[in-house]
């Protein structure tokens, strides 16, 4: 929200009041408090007829640093909350500093008011200046805004999953969910979170409406405000980008490891499209005939009857034996995902007894929320309410134990604020927070039913916290390379603020792509961590484009597949640390200013570089940091730093590998999920490092082989540790066969 009029002069009808003068301050050990007058004190008189302002600052965990500001303190808790973790930390404090770990924040005394945040360096990363913070009146309510400053070529990224530009300098963003697919401002995956090239992140602890002036008002500074008398915010030190999201999913949890199968290739009935038991067959027969391995087959809305969403029930007009079906589509080696979304239509045998237990959220006369959007008078259930989470998940463990493996938790955004619930939850903060209720309450049955590490979502929305519940989609996207972009710069947004685990619908969602979108979107969807395929009026399977399409779907399916001992890898550092899978460049390229606004490319894990295509045509020009990168199909030499342009085919594109890495390559290219250690190459690229360690997981929680690649001149010795499985070593035309009683293994350059 905007309050000023230029720089100088407030907007008309507004009342605002800035920190001016440090009064004084009271240090406690773990905290400190500063009261700070909003006119300059010169005499008792001043005291009188005038605001003031308390600052309290604390640190929940090490190089953060929470501020809390108020105003009037006399107003009744509101919630839900962020769940955000706080441990006792030592802390250095006195009369104008705290100190937590690399972190400073310095108040600074007397009449010139300023917040200003050190690292350990006495260098200052930002800092709240002259009528940074403020106190608004106006005859809609009262707000609370602050203003951090950002520095010369600085600039901030996350927010959320937002589908603009990757780096938000000089955008306006309300942190407010809604269902408004993937071309707007509007987002699914709303996170006030958001890190800087600066050395620090932000997260605004507020699960309501929080808007965002992103060096737009104040161009020089990020704004931020919420309504009400308070407001609360944790800055956090990295001093790296990828630090900073470690430190930043400690606080607000880490993604739980997906099952290796769903990284597999997901096929869609797509959404309203006609389909029955032998239109699925008849999908799931022509991939398996064009050696087209499938990992996961997901049902969309209509496994259930029309008008009846959520029943919980197959229609039995289409579907007539569900559990005999499932076991069929198990025996085939396939896993299977169910459409759900939290609404509950009035024609559905659940809405009155949701209605008559008290599980649907109320109108204040008590009477059910309902409306026609989407479904013909639809309640929504009410996840404050405990018996409602276990009434809901009841309906959901029966499908489970019939044999369905994974949920796509859709919607959740569209959610009134005209409402009560059942434990009094604001309703404006309950906007937002509704998701992370939702998904946790379907996530807990898969995994109380599945167990740890088999538990997987295809969800639409989140907010903070709603990282723990993976995977996320990007929503409902749009049949053209322009959506293709965007979808890409909303992944890019959303593992920016903390989430490991992103997919989107390849080929795009609305329309029927035109085959050249469709098959450049393949590249890109199955070098993305989870790949489906997804229509809403129109199948997806490749052989309806053309039959070019069946062989790129095949080259980048395998690919996929013997890539997955590296992926998975990178998964596993996901859950242990939060730095996802996918990754902006600048997240492992801090130091290369050239990097910053590269939103047309990624980083997969550390080690490989992704330039999806967006042209019919092939051309594609992407930058490529310095060194001797390697491409991963040919072995080719790529010199950087510097542009690339160039031309691919339908089956190729700009994969490169950076300088000095070591891939691990699967034995298997028909399946995601077989022992990644059984068979593994290990494939050694340019300008290899003195040592380099590479961890393979197993399938198995715990298992995994280390091997430790040590280069001296031209010889390089290898050595592994774990299960003796046999591998190999390959440097580029020299390859080494061990076997698995082996291991070490040494061989020379060429």
């Amino acid at each position: 929200m905007k309050f000023t009029d230029g720089y100088w002069r407030k907007r008309a009808g507004l009342t605002v009041l800035h920190p001016a003068h440090f009064q004084d301050s009271a240090a406690a050990p773990d905290s400190l408090t500063v009261w700070a007058a909003t006119r300059p004190v010169t005499h008792r008189g001043d005291t009188l007829n005038s605001g003031l302002i308390t600052i309290k600052v604390s640190s929940p965990a090490a190089d953060v640093i929470r501020v809390d500001v108020s105003h009037f303190s006399g107003t009744r808790p509101l919630y839900p909350n962020f769940s955000v973790a706080s441990s006792p930390v030592p802390v250095i404090v006195d009369d104008h500093s705290l100190t937590s770990g690399s972190l400073t924040a310095r108040f600074n005394p007397g009449e010139k008011w300023g917040l200003d945040f050190l690292d350990a360096d006495g260098r200052r990363l930002t800092g709240s200046g002259w009528k940074g913070m403020g106190i608004v009146a106006s005859a809609d309510g009262s707000y609370v805004h602050e203003q951090l400053d950002l520095g010369v070529g600085h600039v901030v990224t996350g927010l959320g999953e937002r589908f603009g530009p990757l780096i938000k300098n000089g955008q306006t963003v309300d942190i407010w969910q809604e269902d408004g697919g993937t071309s707007s401002e509007q987002a699914y995956k709303n996170v006030p979170f958001y890190l800087t090239n600066g050395g620090y992140g932000v997260l605004v602890d507020h699960p309501g409406k929080v808007s965002f002036e992103v060096a737009s008002e104040m161009v020089t500074r990020t704004q931020f405000s919420v309504a009400g008398q308070e407001l609360s915010y944790l800055v956090i030190h990295g001093p790296t980008q990828a630090d900073i999201i470690r430190k930043y999913t400690a606080l607000t949890g880490r993604p739980a490891l997906p099952p290796a199968w769903s990284f597999g290739l997901w096929l869609t009935t797509s959404f309203t499209t006609s389909y029955d038991e032998e239109t699925v067959n008849k999908f799931i027969g022509g991939m398996a005939d064009r050696d087209l391995p499938l990992s996961v087959f997901h049902f969309d809305t209509f496994w259930m009857r029309e008008f009846n969403w959520c029943d919980f029930e197959w229609d039995s007009r289409v579907f007539p034996d569900p559990p005999g079906m499932l076991k069929r589509l198990a025996d085939r080696g396939l896993h299977t995902c169910l459409w759900i979304n939290p609404y509950i239509a009035q024609r559905s045998p659940l809405f009155a007894e949701a209605a008559a237990a008290g599980y649907l959220v109320k109108r204040a006369n008590g009477d059910v929320f309902q409306w026609d959007l989407w479904q013909a008078g639809m309640g929504l259930v009410d996840f404050t309410n405990p018996e409602a989470c276990e009434w809901y998940a009841s309906k959901l463990r029966p499908l489970v134990e019939m044999g369905v493996d994974a949920f796509k938790s859709d919607f959740g955004e569209r959610v009134p604020t005209d409402v009560v619930w059942h434990d009094g939850s604001d309703p404006e903060r309950m906007h937002n927070y509704y998701t992370q209720l939702y998904n946790k309450v379907v996530f807990d049955v898969l995994r109380e039913l599945r167990g740890e590490g088999e538990a997987v979502l295809f969800a639409r929305s989140a907010t903070v916290g709603g990282q723990q519940f993976p995977v996320h989609w990007g929503g409902d996207n749009s049949s053209t390379f322009e959506s293709m972009a965007e979808s890409l710069r909303g992944g890019l947004s959303l593992m920016s603020s903390g989430f490991g685990f992103w997919s989107h619908d390849i080929g795009g969602f609305e329309g029927m792509p035109d085959p050249a979108v469709f098959k450049r979107w393949i590249a890109f969807g199955l070098l993305s961590s989870h790949s489906r395929l997804h229509g809403s009026s129109s199948y997806r399977v490749p052989w309806l484009f053309d039959e070019e399409a069946v062989d790129v779907l095949r080259t980048f399916t395998h690919l996929k597949y013997r890539l997955m001992p590296y992926l998975f890898g990178a998964a596993h550092v996901a859950h242990e640390t939060g730095v996802p899978v996918m990754r902006p460049t600048t997240f492992v390229f801090p130091d290369d200013p050239a990097v910053t606004h590269l939103d047309r490319q990624y980083m997969l894990g550390d080690d490989l570089l992704v330039a999806p295509v967006f042209t019919a045509g092939g051309e594609v020009t992407y930058y490529v940091p310095a060194g001797r990168w390697t491409r991963y199909r040919t072995g080719e030499i790529v010199e950087g730093p510097g542009w690339v342009t160039e031309t691919h085919g339908f089956d190729s594109v700009p994969l490169l590998v950076r300088p000095g890495a070591v891939i691990p390559v699967g034995a298997r290219r028909d399946r995601p999920d077989y022992d990644f250690r059984d068979g593994v190459t290990l494939r050694l690229f340019a300008d290899l490092a003195d040592s380099t360690t590479v961890r393979v997981p197993g399938l198995e929680a715990g298992t995994e082989s280390v091997f430790t690649v040590v280069r001296d001149g031209a010889e390089i010795r290898v050595t592994r540790a774990g299960d003796a499985l046999p591998w190999r070593v390959e440097a580029g035309d020299t390859v080494v066969e061990i076997a698995a009683d082996q291991d070490t293994a040494t061989l020379t350059l060429r």
